[in-house]
């Protein structure tokens, strides 16, 4: 099992910057996806940035130059820091662990979520 803690919400003013952090706990795999996803009110949950345990980051389109995603193999720890952030980027983070199992099986792994509330 993975445990996952997510900390570094909060309300910022547009244009300002945000760091999320998640320290998971249990095993984590050199095969396990690490990301973020976020859910706005009324909206799905979708996904904002992913990166493997060789770096290789992935960004959705709508945050793509603003939002770098960082991984520490060593500590099973991932960030976000967000820049240039947009009222459009008010939602509840989640920080997310993928597993592809022997066999095919996906497994996925959530953290309780943060608030970030981009506002004047």
């Amino acid at each position: 099992q993975v445990q996952l803690v997510e900390s570094g919400g909060g309300l910022v003013q547009p244009g300002g910057s945000l760091r999320l952090s998640c320290a998971a706990s249990g095993n984590i795999f050199s095969t396990d996806v690490m990301g973020w996803y976020r859910q706005a009110a009324g909206k799905q949950r979708e996904v904002v940035a992913q990166i493997n345990s060789g770096g290789s980051p992935y960004y959705d389109s709508s945050v793509q130059g603003r939002f770098t995603i960082s991984r520490d193999n060593a500590k099973n720890t991932v960030s976000l820091q967000m820049n240039s952030l947009k009222p459009e980027d008010t939602a509840v983070y989640y920080c997310n662990v993928w597993r592809r199992e022997i066999g095919g099986t996906n497994i996925n792994f959530w953290g309780q979520g943060t608030q970030v509330t981009v506002s004047s």
